[in-house]
């Protein structure tokens, strides 16, 4: 940086830094300084491509917990980097109306007054959900703030709000209209307590211990019997056929013929089908149409009628004959004993199969004939499968993109209508006078567009998902071509969890493709559950649950962001402690207390800047600055590419090694010496602490911004807020520095170890001879560093090329071609002192054999690329050369 770009100046602080580092003290306050200053919003267009996130709404009625807490420091991240590289960015949040867990909410509520919903009526039950949903909606902005989400509240969307619900009415007319949206009788997932359908997504199966009931069925005329074998045995009351397999030379012969079936007594007839497996069980299978979605399909090849025997409240009704009445699990125990009491019961066993629960309150679901809306989803999974399949879509990690092909490739039709009050009310109308049934755009009609008489609106609501899937262009105010969905839409990034790959990702890009006529983003990132510390899934009732609001008020939103974020990697679980929330905030006490101690140097400087903050200085430079200096310039490089390549968890890492090992442990160590020297000294290192300092503060801020925001006010710096400072852009590296340095660094290490080893005082000072051979240069200017770190008194340290004479008072130690000498006087146990060049010996050995396996392996040495075989022969050179240093005081100490 020339002088003529620079400006000289001396840093005037706001205010003293506080000696100790108190998260609350310094997250207090700043959030709404942000959003106040408007930094949150994208701004005007300025040439560069906007970077857009659609947040993925929290549900309203939901707790803040780690998983919210991930999302938003990895969406966060990518926000505050995008908007360093000088993007407009757009981090768009909202809330999700939660239609399903909504409504059961409120209903808890009413149940603690001793009344129902029906008890209101639909009207007045709505006024008292939106009463709640007004309530704790603020609660989102809170715990976002609590996290220091960057997102633009001016844009917040609410699921329900008059936008998406039109874009809700828009697409569903739409879809309809173009014949893919439909209504039929189909075989659908019904939960007996939240009164709905549910669609295939929202069934969680798992394996339960049961048992399997064998059957028999006689055949009427003869004194046959076809055994079947049943998990549900109470289900044979809605049996209306057996099947068996059309190839089965068992049954071919009672093709056609009835059983009469048990304790119901009516006759049923034999049918075959070829999806019946002749190799399990006993190869005939009873067909229940109205509570089987395989019998259901059957039914629909063969003939079979369907015959309901439950109710809305999963108790048998009326078809049921005596069981009427009871509940599923009543009807099955009474079922099995009239079974066995007539004789028709063969035997049951122990049997574990996969029961389908209810995603929202675990109710074990019932399978049951129902006419319900669907969307037909061949014609909208294709495009979708299309645009994966061309690169248009991106997957990280992209493994999932096999995950999402194979489930679009295989997709079933969406059952999108709900048995509930809350949600978008499906817009299709009856007419009462013409049965003209219709969809509309608008929020209320008042009569048949055909024939003018009155219409009633279909009572159902639609599937949460549906107005969720809308999200990328319903919130920027679609079906109106607005300025913002001109400028963000597409957007750049849907970050969320990989278990909502198909609920929510899939359904946006289909309907992306199907409105927008393109994909709503590039790039699916997808991030893992957070485990407990063995991998346990955190419950309230496993009490194992890491509550993100407390952790925050004890060690600081910084502290769970850098966690969540650094232990994680795209698509993986994660396992979270709070020893390692607390390892996390210890690196922002070492960060505060470094910069405590720069400050006082800096302040004291005539500190150069440029535009961008302190300028990089040129002059006066020593071998540790150098160093420090391209080391800085690597740590920018490679954590810029890292954020590129969406590794997160990696770059966080990074920048934590640079700061705590080699920016404090090393450069602000080493630069004591020269702070207690000449002015031009004192200087030159206050300008090399300022400008490390302030750009590891800036390539951290993402990670951690409150802290950082801290730090950058108190440093030398450009502009109002690290928020909007530019992204550091790295620099050439100075090699030869830091080769150079890094050996003085191992010299420093090893002779720590040794005087560790042999027992001296930590503070005790000690004598020295380096034999540095080609590298003499390097450690003499690196004398006093050498002397301070390693405590080896100045006047008794001797720096030359060639070794003296071995002693046996006297400890040596080797780092690459450079030996120290330490005459320890009768500080040595000699013997150990032999054991310990012994092993280094041994090692030095093991690392000469590898290198050379390596570099006899000629096809190793004629394939791999000349920098790799050349870090093969500098590791051979390395290790004779240290072998031939371990030998040669090996026969000086006898």
């Amino acid at each position: 940086m020339t002088q003529t770009t620079e400006e000289r100046r001396r840093f005037e602080p706001a205010g003293e830094l506080a000696k100790a580092y108190d998260p609350r003290e310094i997250e207090a306050g700043v959030y709404d300084w942000w959003d106040q200053q408007g930094y949150f919003q994208p701004g005007p267009p300025n040439g560069k491509d906007p970077f857009v996130i659609i947040m993925p709404p929290p549900n309203v009625t939901g707790e803040l917990h780690v998983g919210h807490a991930l999302f938003v420091a990895l969406e966060d991240i990518m926000t505050r980097w995008h908007r360093m590289l000088g993007q407009p960015t757009l981090w768009l949040p909202g809330a999700d109306h939660a239609g399903i867990a909504g409504q059961w909410v409120v209903e808890k509520n009413l149940a603690r007054e001793g009344l129902t919903r029906h008890d209101l009526g639909r009207e007045k039950f709505l006024e008292r959900v939106w009463q709640y949903m007004d309530e704790y909606r603020p609660r989102i902005r809170q715990q976002m703030q609590t996290l220091g989400a960057s997102c633009d509240w001016t844009r917040f969307t609410f699921t329900m709000d008059p936008g998406p619900a039109k874009a809700v009415r828009y697409v569903f007319k739409h879809l309809y209209d173009k014949g893919l949206i439909y209504r039929g009788e189909r075989i659908i997932s019904w939960c007996p307590r939240c009164h709905t359908a549910l669609s295939d997504l929202e069934v969680k199966y798992r394996d339960e211990a049961g048992s399997l009931w064998h059957i028999a069925y006689p055949v009427v005329g003869s004194d046959e019997t076809i055994v079947v074998a049943t998990t549900r045995p109470e289900t044979m009351l809605g049996d209306t056929g057996v099947a068996v397999n059309p190839n089965d030379e068992r049954y071919k012969r009672l093709v056609g013929k009835t059983v009469r079936l048990p304790v119901v007594g009516r006759e049923i007839p034999i049918v075959a089908d070829e999806h019946v497996e002749m190799g399990f069980g006993t190869g005939a299978v009873k067909v229940t149409p109205a509570h089987d979605p395989n019998d259901f399909e059957i039914a629909q090849r063969t003939g079979l009628p369907s015959i309901n025997i439950m109710t809305l409240e999963g108790r048998l009704n009326e078809n049921a004959g005596d069981f009427a009445g009871l509940t599923i699990a009543e009807g099955r125990k009474a079922v099995v004993a009239r079974l066995d009491q007539d004789g028709a019961l063969v035997k049951s066993e122990p049997y574990t199969h996969s029961v389908g629960h209810c995603d929202r309150c675990g109710t074990i679901i019932e399978p049951l004939i129902s006419e319900q809306w669907f969307v037909d989803m061949q014609p909208l999974a294709r495009p979708a499968l299309a645009a994966a399949e061309d690169g248009r879509l991106t997957f990280i990690p992209a493994g999932y993109k096999g995950v999402y092909r194979n489930w679009l490739e295989n997709i079933h039709d969406w059952t999108i209508s709900r048995q509930q009050w809350w949600g978008h009310r499906i817009p299709i109308w009856y007419c009462q006078q013409c049965d003209h049934v219709f969809a509309s755009t608008e929020e209320s009609v008042t009569e048949c567009p055909e024939c003018g008489g009155p219409v009633v609106q279909d009572p159902d609501v639609l599937d949460t998902w549906f107005s969720s899937g809308l999200w990328p262009f319903s919130t920027l105010g679609w079906p109106e071509q607005t300025e913002d969905l001109k400028r963000f839409y597409p957007g750049s990034v849907m970050e969320t969890g990989y278990e909502i790959l198909f609920l929510w990702v899939a359904r946006m890009v289909f309907f992306g493709i199907e409105m927008m006529g393109e994909v709503p983003f590039h790039t699916v990132y997808l991030h893992g559950i957070v485990r407990d510390i063995e991998g346990a899934k955190m419950s309230k009732t496993k009490g194992n649950v890491i509550d993100p609001t407390i952790v925050t008020a004890e060690y600081g939103a910084d502290a769970l962001r850098y966690t969540l974020v650094t232990q994680a990697s795209p698509g993986n679980d994660s396992k979270l402690s709070i020893q390692k929330v607390e390892a996390s905030r210890n690196f922002g006490n070492k960060l505060w207390n470094a910069t405590r101690f720069a400050l006082r140097s800096i302040r004291d400087a005539e500190i150069a800047l440029a535009p961008d903050g302190p300028a990089r200085p040129t002059e006066n430079l020593e071998l540790v600055d150098r160093w420090i200096l391209s080391r800085m310039e690597d740590v920018t490089a490679t954590v810029t590419s890292l954020l590129e390549s969406y590794l997160f968890g990696e770059a966080g890492r990074q920048i934590n090694d640079f700061i705590w090992s080699e920016l404090c442990d090393w450069y602000i160590e080493a630069s004591k010496v020269r702070l207690n020297g000449t002015t031009a000294a004192r200087q030159t290192v206050a300008q090399v602490l300022a400008y490390t300092l302030e750009r590891s503060v800036r390539l951290l801020h993402p990670f951690m911004p409150f802290i950082t925001e801290a730090l950058w006010q108190q440093l030398p710096h450009d502009g109002p807020s690290v928020m909007i400072a530019p992204w550091p852009v790295a620099g050439e590296r100075d090699l030869v520095a830091e080769n150079e340095f890094g050996l003085v660094m191992e010299m420093i290490r090893n002779i720590r170890n040794a005087r560790a080893e042999a027992g001296v005082e930590p503070a005790r000072w000690i004598s020295a001879r380096i034999a540095a051979g080609d590298h003499v240069a390097a450690f003499e200017a690196s004398r006093a560093e050498l002397a301070f770190l390693a405590r080896i008194a100045d006047d008794q340290l001797t720096i030359a090329a060639e070794p003296e004479p071995p002693s046996e008072r006297a400890l040596t130690v080797v780092a690459g071609a450079v030996s120290a000498t330490l005459p320890l006087a009768d500080m040595v146990d000699l013997d150990a002192e032999r054991q310990r060049l012994v092993r280094e010996l041994e090692e030095a050995r093991q690392e000469q054999g590898r290198a050379s396996k390596q570099l006899s392996n000629q096809a190793f040495v004629s394939r791999a690329p000349e920098k790799v075989v050349n870090v093969q022969r500098e590791r051979l050179a390395r290790a004779t050369e240290q072998i031939e240093l371990l030998e040669h005081r090996l026969a000086g100490l006898g």
